[in-house]
């Protein structure tokens, strides 16, 4: 049975009668091509959507972790893209998790599935309702390997390598929009090479040996001993290596296009073509046979000559430094005759050695060396080995700490010698951090102590100002009382771009920073979850989308700093001051910020649900558009405050000042206004008949408020609400 054949309508003026003509297989093919695509995306998009809305929407329970299989292609995609990925670790809502999941197979099992269509009937469901059918020269329905080839290759790999290529070299990188026109236009592009075929036939389907063809229409070979290549070609021979046994044809034997004869082009026989060849040309075979074959014992022989004298200038070179290191060992023992200059010299030269056995050498001296003009010139030679002596001082560093903290040597002249050591070590450290600022990025410090913590070590402080620490690692690291003012901590990458994948982040993750200073510094994108910042100075830090979750940040200064899609769930603020800080879209969920001090902070679409902010100052706050469902805003001072069109559903403002504050658009179901202020009126006269409204400019803005789901409004409240334009069962 034929499938149902599209048509256009054309009404003949004359007769008044209506006609049907089929369209263009041209247009068939390009409409199905379309409905194909829009399916597959459409199957992503739609639960992706949905995971997203259920993301941001009120939290309804516990939240789990991310899929790992999402995880890991979104974290696929990024690289590809060079876009940022986000943290893998997140928290989202179940049905958040359950829908990116479906987004992310829904797709495949889609595209399978019309593959597996097109490879067993030749259609799938969208070329069916447009009548299209994919075929091979002798009319039968092309096979997996085929639609492979067709689809995997030449429909979408070579168009969109093409075009990774040109954007990934190009001036447009990293804007993923400008990839994605040229992923259409290449696309498209690959469809457009049909015009350039007599058989209307595109680069894929050439590549495959398939043709598209009419599924209305029957499809019969021409028999194999009529010479179809030769008629259409119109010359009585073929190309060299064509069968034209094997050369077959595509008929439409009825309807208009009775007399057209579509030209089915066998294969080409590459193996018997180049055997033919051999055969009719044996000296030449023979000679290019030898030429290769001495070409091949000569590139052996030359390579097997460089691998060797390359080893034995390798052994050679090794050899010469362990006799240098053997010398200046001679020169450092304890019996040398070797005068103070000299052992200066001896350790700066063993500096300069690029040997593990020097820089271990030079490490232990510095733990046992008493001298301090030694201990300096040890670590200047330290400085001039770079940061491959950071493994061998992270670990002297690291066991002199455990030492320490384990009170082993409390009271006893073995402690300052062990306090010494590690300062020698912090010393040297820091150092070759200044040295090679913005070289950091593949060093890993993590808990290494850089910072003050016994009370007789107050004679190192680590200063690190305007130094660029990009992509370095210090988790778990001590920096208390560290100063890094003005630094950097995020660089551009190997790409040189900005918000891409490669781009170095550093890691702070646990570490311990108690009132370090970063005044200026930019921290932008680092990864400070759990970290200690208790007293620390962030004013004006630049802390956008930076990861904070269950950091204490407790008597924090962060004046004016940029918090913008900062993750703060979980964190401690408590005390904190929050002047004029910039928090929209921050995360600070769950967050606890009793008595923060938020002066004109601004809080546009913050996530605040089920924060704590008990005793705290928001005066002058924008928190227009923020979710505060849930939150604890009781005993807070929000004179003046901005909460339109904020999400404050059971939120608890018992005892909160709301005076000037204005809470119009505000959606306010199960909140709590027990003992609430929204106005300072003055005390009612005993003779006055006619109370006097309140002042204007002391009062909350009301207007259109919807209070009927409110809790606990007293009968001033209710009076206040009802006069300034609010809205409640109870008002006249």
């Amino acid at each position: 049975m034929a499938n149902p054949t599209v048509r256009s309508v054309n009404r003949d003026r004359r007769s008044g009668q209506t006609t049907t003509q089929p369209l263009p297989l041209v247009t068939r093919r390009f409409a199905a091509w379309t409905v194909e695509v829009s399916l597959i995306v459409i199957s992503g998009l739609v639960p992706f959507g949905i995971g997203m809305y259920a993301n941001k929407a009120e939290p309804t329970g516990e939240q789990v972790d991310l899929n790992p299989v999402v995880v890991v292609t979104e974290e696929a995609i990024a690289r590809t893209l060079a876009q940022p990925v986000s943290d893998s670790n997140r928290k989202v809502e179940p049905f958040a998790n359950l829908s990116w999941s479906i987004a992310l197979l829904a797709p495949i099992l889609l595209s399978a599935w019309q593959l597996y269509l097109l490879a067993k009937t030749g259609s799938t469901l969208p070329k069916r309702w447009f009548g299209v059918r994919v075929v091979t020269a002798t009319g039968t329905v092309p096979g997996i390997s085929r639609v492979l080839l067709r689809e995997g290759v030449g429909t979408w790999g070579l168009p969109l390598s093409v075009a990774y290529l040109l954007w990934r070299y190009g001036s447009a990188f990293p804007n993923v929009g400008v990839l994605a026109g040229l992923s259409c236009l290449m696309v498209l592009g690959e469809g457009m090479t049909a015009r350039f075929n007599r058989q209307r036939r595109c680069l894929h389907d050439r590549l495959a040996g398939t043709y598209v063809v009419d599924a209305n229409r029957t499809f019969t070979p021409f028999p194999a001993h009529l010479n179809a290549v030769d008629v259409q070609l119109n010359r009585q021979d073929t190309p060299y290596g064509w069968s034209k046994a094997n050369a077959t044809t595509a008929m439409i034997p009825s309807g208009r296009y009775a007399s057209t004869t579509i030209a089915m082009q066998p294969e080409f026989k590459w193996q018997r073509g180049w055997w033919k060849w051999m055969r009719q040309h044996p000296s030449l075979t023979l000679l290019l046979v030898s030429l290769a074959s001495l070409a091949a014992v000569l590139g052996t022989l030359v390579g097997t000559q460089v691998y060797i004298q390359t080893q034995k200038n390798q052994r050679e070179f090794e050899q010469l430094k362990s006799e240098q290191f053997l010398a200046l060992l001679r020169q450092l023992s304890a019996d040398s005759p070797a005068t103070v200059e000299e052992r200066q010299r001896a350790i700066l030269a063993m500096g300069t050695l690029d040997d593990p056995q020097a820089l271990q050498f030079l490490v232990d001296l510095l733990s046992q060396e008493a001298t301090s003009g030694l201990n300096g010139t040890i670590q200047q030679a330290l400085v001039s080995a770079g940061t491959n002596a950071f493994p061998y001082l992270q670990r002297l560093n690291q066991l002199l700490s455990n030492q320490l903290e384990s009170r082993r040597y409390t009271g006893t002249a073995e402690e300052a010698v062990r306090q010494q050591q590690l300062q020698a070590t912090q010393q040297a450290i820091a150092r070759i951090l200044m040295v090679y600022s913005g070289k950091l990025h593949t060093v890993d410090l993590s808990r290494t102590n850089l910072g003050q913590t016994f009370s007789n070590s107050a004679e190192f402080r680590l200063v690190l100002d305007n130094i660029n620490l990009s992509g370095i690692q210090l988790k778990a690291a001590n920096l208390n009382q560290a100063s890094f003012q003005g630094s950097r901590w995020r660089g551009q990458g190997e790409d040189g771009h900005w918000n891409t994948f490669d781009d170095w982040i550093a890691d702070l993750s646990d570490a311990q920073m108690k009132a370090a200073n970063f005044t200026g510094a930019n921290l932008s994108h680092v990864l400070m979850d759990r970290a200690n910042l208790i007293h620390a100075t962030l004013n004006r830090a630049n802390l956008s989308r930076t990861s904070l979750t269950s950091a204490n940040l407790s008597s924090t200064q962060m004046v004016g700093a940029d918090l913008r899609d900062a993750v703060l769930a979980n964190a401690s603020l408590t005390g904190a001051d929050l002047a004029e800080a910039n928090l929209s879209r921050a995360n600070l969920s769950a967050a606890r910020l009793g008595r923060v001090s938020a002066l004109g902070t601004k809080l546009q679409l913050a996530n605040l649900t089920a924060s704590d902010w008990q005793g705290a100052d928001l005066s002058g706050a924008d928190l227009s558009r923020a979710n505060l469902s849930n939150a604890d805003l009781s005993v807070t001072r929000l004179t003046n405050a901005d909460f339109r069109n904020a999400q404050m559903q059971n939120a608890n403002l018992r005892s909160a000042d709301l005076r000037q504050a204005d809470l119009r658009g505000a959606h306010l179901t199960g909140a709590n206004f027990q003992g609430a202020i929204f106005v300072s009126s003055k005390p009612a006269q005993p003779d006055q008949f006619i109370a006097t409204p309140p002042e204007e400019s002391r009062s909350a803005l009301v207007e259109g408020v919807d209070f009927s789901q409110a809790k606990n409004l007293d009968v001033k409240q209710m009076a206040y609400i009802c006069t300034q334009g609010g809205r409640h069962p109870r008002c006249p």
